[in-house]
């Protein structure tokens, strides 16, 4: 794998670090504190990908021959955005609506260069079984999900006793489409496999 430029991640998510390592490429973590807020008009895909652009925006003016990765992974429940829940209870609340259905998980992805910047997303249906109260309570007090959009982690333990089945990408859910991402590297030129 040849990179044609120093690679940034703006994440502290241990999570989307471990992905991005997976695909063989060495990058260095930036992060700033960035207001989560969106506009209210904006519904599924396009808060995700508003999300993702506008924290590759904060580092616009830092940026001289990098290319920055910037993601941000929600979870839908029709149109309605569960994003991380404040406490136990809203954790609970947001467990017992996605218990019994299917909802969608997007992640906005942007790459961002002085010269270009490029805006993509990635959707996943999740199946939940029914949850008993006892299993979404065992799961908050032991894994303490406040940190995940949805109030839940696929690759935790509600994900092995919870999920039934998905359509589309595992690692979307995680939080980075690492195949598109690797597509669209690829194809922006920045990243050449030898």
């Amino acid at each position: 794998m040849n990179l044609s430029r120093p690679l940034l991640l703006a994440s502290n998510s241990p999570r989307r670090k471990e992905l991005l390592a997976g695909l063989g490429l060495t990058f260095e973590v930036k992060v700033k504190e960035v207001h989560e807020d969106f506009p209210e008009e904006l519904k599924r895909e396009a808060v995700a990908t508003y999300l993702a652009s506008h924290k590759a925006d904060q580092y616009e003016t830092d940026l001289e021959n990098e290319i920055l990765i910037t993601a941000d992974t929600i979870v839908c429940l029709g149109d309605k955005v569960l994003n991380k829940p404040a406490d136990h209870a809203e954790a609970f609340s947001m467990l017992r609506a996605l218990s019994g259905t299917s909802h969608e998980v997007i992640t906005g992805v942007c790459i961002l260069t002085r010269e270009s910047k490029t805006v993509f997303h990635d959707t996943t249906k999740v199946y939940f079984k029914e949850l008993s109260d006892e299993e979404i309570n065992y799961y908050i007090t032991n894994y303490k999900p406040f940190d995940k959009a949805g109030a839940y982690g696929i690759q935790e333990w509600i994900g092995k006793i919870g999920i039934e089945r998905i359509e589309g990408s595992y690692f979307n859910v995680v939080g980075l489409p690492v195949q598109k991402l690797y597509q669209q590297l690829v194809e922006l030129g920045y990243l050449m496999v030898d």
